[in-house]
């Protein structure tokens, strides 16, 4: 047998170095180019970013004259890590001034819809299915995306000091280098036209090499390489559509599980059991390349069944349970070749396809997110030809879940943040007594305006004709609106096109407009501020939707409520995340609905009384029972202990707990404090999310982070000013001339494992840290800034 060699390319190439990880828009602190200078690069200044009510697509302009026609944005300048021609602005001296400074900048980045945009970039798996999926439908990107693609990925991959320089790519873009970054983001290269021995893909090699070949990624690569036909399907362990036939009272059956894993699931399972590969795959010179290129052994030798366990240590963050492992072995030893009639395939099939047909009338194509968009789009492909309305559809899709950034173009996590972070930053201005200013209204204005169209008007196809409709709603669904949480009222975390509710996106979405629609005038309360764009009707459905949202713990979960037990995480095949099975209580989640009915309730006392009474003292309850011995609580959504205990604490404020009388909110200000770093801030690793202890980012503060920490210790009415100060100067000095603050580590976070960037936070945050300590503590002591 035939055995590569580990570490074939020996050598980085010269020009790459740094710490640059490229993850989201604007200025990187400390930044240095990891790219050639001898890459193909499109003209920056051609690109043009499309915003079709929140909707985002790129488009390259082709000529001088269109470029002319249509200049750049601030906005476009921003994520373009261009010069914005913000201009310098008088230095603050106090938290008030820097906070004005730092709207200032921001409002310029305000989108003509009323929303802000942001790249949701970090994960580097989700590129990688948008170029199998277009390679094997002969369906091709346009030339400027293509060079811009292969621009991003070279500059995140480890070369120079990042991550030890091994040449790989890991499973987000600051992680070690894995076989699934390595391996898809290597093919992902080589569809798109870099040759083998560019020497940035050498070394690549070597890495892949050194973790002994793509044989040892885990479930999701094996599946995409089969679709390929780089591997064969042998090697991926079964992906049975007949789950979706099991009755719904059987503790394992897929509406059960979480909605990602099971929107990922569905797509794979139908394309799996009909074992579609690529049609020219033996044929296409590429594909035998890359057969010989991604393993450590011959091609023509690889015993593909012995592997389907098969995983390098560096990907298996949730190792398989044997028991999973058993089941696969019955599945292939008994059922496929004995038990599993061609009738008893067609017939899942036939139903797994109606499904994956229901997920795209509910998104109009978009799916629920970029790791299973490209999936449905390959299963229209399959099912229905490349001619197809579905397939044609699909194609366009993909777009708006692509992003250009200085970088080049890479695939958010989904089609944006546009809702979510357009909540937050109405909220930001709102918190620090800012709204009723005349010089703010326009901008307010637009806002809220973005939010009223991005309301879900309607439930999901088939919820009102269904057996289980009511009005409110109630959690309990069935296979005639496929499962799906009701939705009207609700609002999602991008747009409404997206086609799903999140429990805190409608939350913070419905206090952004309660708190500027009862925004009045300081000398004259009588006098409403802005207008009342949406109705008391409109609002009370949102309220349903998140009292609906409630588990039988009182947590609140994400997109639904909880439907299986955490136990199901036996069966977790996903192998690199955690927490993916099922849907699982947040603190984050909680306290967006804690906060959300809140306000309502002191808007309009009469509506659900009792009920949100109930539904306060229960999730209350729950965060209280959530809080670690340390203090703390585990963040799922952010970066980690600093996200979560800020949003705890806000919940806590609601019921008036501070550190005057509240032993738990004490312990939670002292976890802070014994982390304060000498300059005042707090730097928090992602390795937290990954171990569950707090570990300091090596970088040290973080201004998203500090400000975080700033927000939970004034909600909690921490007494001494001194921490919160030090804090604040950071914030302060960190800031640039022109308002804004450049971008530091990665943000976010999910399934404990991948991290994904909200750029939008540098902004969001440490203007509303400041302008709360201006709000509740003043000035600075001392000597100012």
């Amino acid at each position: 047998m035939s055995v590569r060699r580990r570490g074939e390319a020996e050598q980085a190439n010269g020009f790459a170095s740094g710490l640059a990880n490229g993850h989201a828009n604007g200025r990187l602190r400390d930044q240095q180019e990891v790219l050639s200078p001898t890459d193909a690069k499109t003209d920056h200044s051609r690109w043009r970013l499309r915003d079709t009510n929140g909707v985002h697509t790129w488009h390259y302009l082709e000529s001088d004259e269109q470029a002319a026609a249509s200049p750049q944005s601030p906005a476009e300048l921003h994520y373009l890590g261009q010069d914005t021609g913000a201009p310098p602005l008088p230095k603050a001296t106090t938290p008030l001034q820097a906070a004005e400074n730092g709207i200032a900048f921001y409002e310029r980045m305000q989108l003509p819809t009323g929303h802000w945009g942001a790249e949701y970039g970090g994960p580097m798996f989700l590129m990688p299915g948008y170029v199998i999926t277009c390679y094997v439908t002969e369906s091709r990107f346009s030339q400027a995306e293509e060079t811009e693609m292969i621009r991003y990925l070279f500059s995140v991959q480890n070369l120079g000091a990042k991550n030890g320089g091994d040449g790989g790519w890991g499973l987000h873009v600051e992680a070690d280098s894995s076989v699934f970054g390595t391996a898809m983001n290597y093919t992902t290269l080589r569809l798109l036209g870099v040759p083998a021995e560019d020497p940035r893909m050498r070394k690549a090699r070597g890495c892949l090499y050194d973790l002994n070949g793509a044989l040892l990624g885990p479930h999701w690569a094996k599946w995409w390489l089969s679709v390929l036909g780089v591997m064969e399907w042998d090697v991926v362990n079964p992906v049975p559509p007949e789950l979706w036939l099991l009755p719904d009272w059987v503790p394992i059956a897929p509406y059960r599980w979480w909605i990602h894993m099971r929107q990922v699931m569905l797509p794979m399972s139908y394309i799996w059991s009909k074992q579609w590969v690529y049609p020219k795959a033996d044929s296409d010179p590429l594909i035998r390349q890359l057969r010989q290129e991604l393993f450590t052994q011959s091609h023509d030798e690889i015993k593909w069944a012995r592997y389907r366990n098969a995983i390098s240590p560096a990907d298996n963050y949730h190792p398989k349970t044997h028991l999973l492992d058993f089941l696969n072995l019955i599945l292939v030893l008994l059922w496929i070749p004995f038990l599993r009639t061609a009738a008893i395939a067609r017939k899942a099939e036939a139903w797994t396809w109606k499904l994956i047909q229901m997920e795209d009338a509910n998104t109009d194509y978009g799916c629920l997110a970029t790791v299973n968009a490209p999936m449905n789009t390959l299963a229209c492909f399959v099912a229905e030809g490349p001619n197809s309305h579905s397939f044609k559809r699909h194609r366009q899709k993909l777009h708006e879940g692509m992003w250009m950034t200085g970088r080049g173009m890479l695939v958010c996590g989904t089609d944006g943040l546009q809702t979510w972070d357009t909540s937050l930053s109405i909220q930001s201005l709102t918190g620090i007594g800012l709204a009723h200013e005349a010089r703010y209204k326009p901008m307010l204005l637009k806002a809220l305006n973005f939010l009223e169209t991005q309301q879900f008007a309607e439930h999901c196809q088939g919820y009102a004709v269904s057996s289980l409709y009511s009005d409110p709603p109630t959690a309990k669904v069935n296979s005639q609106f496929s499962y799906r949480q009701p939705r009207k009222g609700g609002w999602g975390f991008s747009t409404k096109c997206q086609g799903y509710i999140v429990s805190d996106c409608v939350s913070e979405a419905l206090k952004a407009v309660l708190l500027l629609q009862t925004t009045t005038e300081p000398r004259d309360p009588s006098q409403k501020i802005f207008p009342e764009v949406m109705s008391f009707e409109r609002l009370r459905w949102a309220v349903d939707i998140i009292l609906s949202m409630q588990n039988d713990t009182g947590g609140i979960a994400s997109y639904e409520t909880r439907r299986g037990s955490e136990k199901l995480e036996a069966l977790n095949a996903a192998e690199v995340f955690g927490r993916i099975m099922v849907e699982y209580d947040y603190p984050e989640c909680t306290t967006s609905c804690v906060t959300a009915v809140h306000l309502f309730r002191q808007v309009y006392p009469d509506y659900r009384h009792k009920d949100i009474e109930s539904f306060m003292t229960r999730a209350v309850d729950w965060i209280r029972k959530d809080q670690r011995e340390d203090g703390s609580w585990y963040g799922s959504w952010g970066i980690c202990f600093t996200y979560a205990g800020f949003f705890a604490l806000e919940s806590l404020a609601t019921q008036g707990e501070t550190c005057e009388n509240s032993e738990r909110v004490q312990r939670a200000c002292k976890f802070f404090l014994d982390r304060q770093n000498a300059d005042g801030g707090w730097g928090e690793s992602y390795k937290s999310c990954e171990t569950g202890r707090w570990c300091d980012h090596p970088d040290g503060s973080q201004v998203v982070q500090t400000a975080w920490v700033v927000c939970a210790m004034l909600e909690a009415q921490f007494p001494h000013r001194d921490p919160l100060e030090r804090a604040v100067r950071l914030l302060m000095e960190r800031q640039q001339e022109n308002g804004e603050w450049l971008q530091e580590g990665i943000e976010g976070v999910f399934n404990k494992s991948c991290m994904i960037s909200f750029p939008n936070y540098k902004f969001i945050f440490p203007i509303k840290a400041l302008g709360m300590f201006a709000r509740q503590c003043g000035s600075l002591g001392g000597a100012n800034v």
